[in-house]
Protein backbone atom coordinates (compact mmCIF):
# COMPACT_ATOMS: atom_id res chain seq x y z
CA UNK A 1 0.00 0.00 0.00
CA UNK A 2 3.09 2.09 0.08
CA UNK A 3 1.93 3.74 -3.26
CA UNK A 4 -1.35 4.28 -2.31
CA UNK A 5 -0.29 5.98 0.84
CA UNK A 6 1.80 8.32 -1.23
CA UNK A 7 -0.75 9.57 -3.29
CA UNK A 8 -2.47 10.40 -0.47
CA UNK A 9 -0.06 11.92 1.90
CA UNK A 10 0.41 13.91 -1.99
CA UNK A 11 -2.92 15.19 -1.87
CA UNK A 12 -3.18 15.66 1.25
CA UNK A 13 -0.15 18.38 1.38
CA UNK A 14 -2.81 20.71 -0.90
CA UNK A 15 -3.27 23.59 0.71
CA UNK A 16 -7.30 22.82 2.61
CA UNK A 17 -6.98 19.35 2.27
CA UNK A 18 -9.14 18.18 4.95
CA UNK A 19 -9.56 14.13 3.64
CA UNK A 20 -8.57 11.42 1.04
CA UNK A 21 -9.59 8.04 0.20
CA UNK A 22 -9.32 5.35 -2.82
CA UNK A 23 -12.29 3.97 -3.20
CA UNK A 24 -13.52 0.40 -4.93
CA UNK A 25 -15.93 1.69 -6.59
CA UNK A 26 -18.32 -1.49 -6.96
CA UNK A 27 -18.16 -2.43 -2.70
CA UNK A 28 -17.38 0.96 -1.69
CA UNK A 29 -14.53 -0.23 0.59
CA UNK A 30 -12.02 2.56 1.03
CA UNK A 31 -8.22 0.88 0.30
CA UNK A 32 -6.36 3.71 1.76
CA UNK A 33 -7.34 7.08 3.66
CA UNK A 34 -5.97 9.65 5.44
CA UNK A 35 -6.80 12.95 7.51
CA UNK A 36 -9.84 14.53 9.12
CA UNK A 37 -12.54 16.00 7.27
CA UNK A 38 -14.91 16.17 10.51
CA UNK A 39 -16.62 13.04 9.71
CA UNK A 40 -16.30 9.80 8.72
CA UNK A 41 -14.73 9.36 5.99
CA UNK A 42 -15.52 5.85 5.21
CA UNK A 43 -19.53 5.98 4.82
CA UNK A 44 -19.37 9.22 2.98
CA UNK A 45 -16.91 6.98 0.65
CA UNK A 46 -19.19 4.50 0.32
CA UNK A 47 -22.15 6.71 -0.18
CA UNK A 48 -20.21 8.41 -2.85
CA UNK A 49 -19.54 4.78 -4.78
CA UNK A 50 -23.39 4.73 -4.64
CA UNK A 51 -23.74 7.96 -6.24
CA UNK A 52 -20.98 7.10 -9.01
CA UNK A 53 -22.54 3.68 -9.92
CA UNK A 54 -26.44 5.75 -10.06
CA UNK A 55 -24.37 8.23 -12.73
CA UNK A 56 -22.93 5.77 -14.76
CA UNK A 57 -26.70 3.82 -14.88
CA UNK A 58 -28.25 7.21 -15.98
CA UNK A 59 -25.30 7.86 -18.51
CA UNK A 60 -25.66 4.24 -19.94
CA UNK A 61 -29.37 4.55 -19.95
CA UNK A 62 -29.11 7.96 -21.91
CA UNK A 63 -26.33 6.80 -24.28
CA UNK A 64 -24.06 8.86 -23.46
CA UNK A 65 -20.77 7.30 -24.51
CA UNK A 66 -17.31 8.04 -23.47
CA UNK A 67 -16.23 7.73 -19.30
CA UNK A 68 -16.99 9.48 -16.39
CA UNK A 69 -13.62 11.68 -15.75
CA UNK A 70 -14.76 13.19 -12.35
CA UNK A 71 -17.48 15.18 -10.46
CA UNK A 72 -17.16 17.71 -8.02
CA UNK A 73 -19.95 18.59 -4.97
CA UNK A 74 -19.79 21.91 -3.29
CA UNK A 75 -20.94 22.82 0.00
CA UNK A 76 -21.33 25.69 1.67
CA UNK A 77 -18.17 25.04 3.48
CA UNK A 78 -16.49 22.06 2.06
CA UNK A 79 -15.56 21.15 -1.55
CA UNK A 80 -15.89 17.32 -2.62
CA UNK A 81 -14.24 15.99 -5.50
CA UNK A 82 -14.31 12.38 -6.93
CA UNK A 83 -12.04 11.77 -9.70
CA UNK A 84 -12.87 8.12 -11.16
CA UNK A 85 -9.58 6.18 -11.63
CA UNK A 86 -9.89 4.45 -15.56
CA UNK A 87 -6.25 3.30 -16.03
CA UNK A 88 -5.27 -0.87 -16.31
CA UNK A 89 -5.09 -1.65 -12.82
CA UNK A 90 -6.91 1.36 -11.20
CA UNK A 91 -10.17 1.07 -13.12
CA UNK A 92 -13.09 0.18 -10.84
CA UNK A 93 -11.47 2.67 -8.51
CA UNK A 94 -11.61 6.75 -7.61
CA UNK A 95 -10.56 8.88 -5.47
CA UNK A 96 -12.64 11.18 -2.76
CA UNK A 97 -10.85 14.21 -1.74
CA UNK A 98 -12.35 16.64 0.58
CA UNK A 99 -11.05 20.25 1.12
CA UNK A 100 -11.96 23.13 3.26
CA UNK A 101 -13.42 25.32 1.18
CA UNK A 102 -12.27 28.62 3.08
CA UNK A 103 -8.96 27.58 2.54
CA UNK A 104 -8.45 25.51 -0.83
CA UNK A 105 -7.86 26.88 -4.28
CA UNK A 106 -10.16 24.53 -6.30
CA UNK A 107 -8.12 24.92 -9.51
CA UNK A 108 -4.81 24.06 -8.26
CA UNK A 109 -6.61 21.03 -5.94
CA UNK A 110 -8.38 19.72 -9.11
CA UNK A 111 -5.13 19.90 -11.01
CA UNK A 112 -2.56 18.27 -8.16
CA UNK A 113 -5.68 15.52 -7.98
CA UNK A 114 -5.49 15.36 -11.93
CA UNK A 115 -1.41 14.88 -11.82
CA UNK A 116 -2.13 12.20 -8.63
CA UNK A 117 -4.89 10.54 -9.91
CA UNK A 118 -2.82 9.69 -13.67
CA UNK A 119 0.12 8.19 -10.87
CA UNK A 120 -1.96 6.09 -8.92
CA UNK A 121 -0.72 2.20 -8.59
CA UNK A 122 -2.11 -0.45 -7.33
Amino acid sequence: MTRLDDSIADLLAVDGALGVAVVDLDSGMVLAAGGNPGFDLEIAAAGNSNMLRAKLRTMNELGIGGGLEDMMITLDYQYHLINVLRDGGTAGLFIYFVLDRAAANLALARHKLRIVAGQVRV
